[in-house]
């Protein structure tokens, strides 16, 4: 009987909050030094972000949310971990939570899970696993991201008077680049509009001015893009 009331007091006790309790157990020294390695860990991964965009706009307010999302986790986790009746709250009031921001670029996903990953890491006390997988990511993240690639795509759009200029441009196209693609065909009382994904052989955009030249081709319009076509 002694023994189930001492199991059953302590048992009891772990889910026990007294208000003055949490203020004598909380540690501001390193609260201070998880939240500063966490800002700096932030200041890193959004010095990654900007040195590897490579969308069409870039969000200078994407970069500063990653900073914070890294501290936010952080003092979150160090809140967590030090009461367990906390931890089951935050649990719960975190499962209604709902973003609808979208993300435009795939690897903003990865950057996010990145900055949440180093914020638990961190707010857990394991340090030296964040900082050494937060260089290893950003080292990852800026060799492969930044690697040029002769072999990018490109979308040629063409304005066709005819059957037989359409005919022309097509097989001068297919003798001046390494591949292409038919990607659309619009017909209309105004002419043939071809558009073309296109490899280029030597990177260089000078048969673009000789396809104009050809006759009844009313215009030829070269763009860059990312491989993503809408159509």
């Amino acid at each position: 009987m002694c023994l189930l009331s001492q199991s059953t007091t302590s048992f009891n006790d772990i889910f026990k909050s007294n208000f003055t309790d949490n203020i004598t157990s909380f540690s501001l020294i390193d609260t201070v030094i998880a939240m500063i390695l966490a800002f700096l860990v932030g200041l890193y991964i959004y010095y990654v972000y900007k040195k590897t965009f490579n969308g069409v706009m870039y969000s200078t307010s994407f970069g500063v949310s990653l900073i914070a999302m890294t501290v936010i986790t952080t003092f979150v986790i160090l809140a967590v971990t030090s009461n367990v009746v906390l931890s089951l709250g935050m649990v719960g009031a975190l499962s209604i939570v709902r973003f609808r921001a979208a993300v435009k670029e795939p690897l903003d996903i990865a950057y996010l899970f990145w900055a949440i990953a180093t914020g638990i890491v961190i707010g857990a006390g394991m340090i030296p696993l964040a900082v050494f997988a937060s260089v290893l990511i950003g080292l990852i993240l800026i060799l492969f991201v930044n690697k040029k690639s002769s072999d990018n795509p490109y979308i040629l759009v063409l304005n066709c008077m005819n059957d037989a200029a359409e005919k022309k441009a097509t097989e001068y196209v297919g003798s001046k680049v390494k591949k292409y693609v038919i990607k659309s065909k619009t017909v209309s009382a105004a002419g043939i509009e071809l558009t073309m994904e296109v490899r280029l052989k030597d990177m260089t955009t000078e048969f673009v001015n000789e396809i104009a030249s050809i006759e009844n081709i009313n215009s030829a319009v070269l763009v860059s893009y990312n491989g993503d076509y809408m159509a």
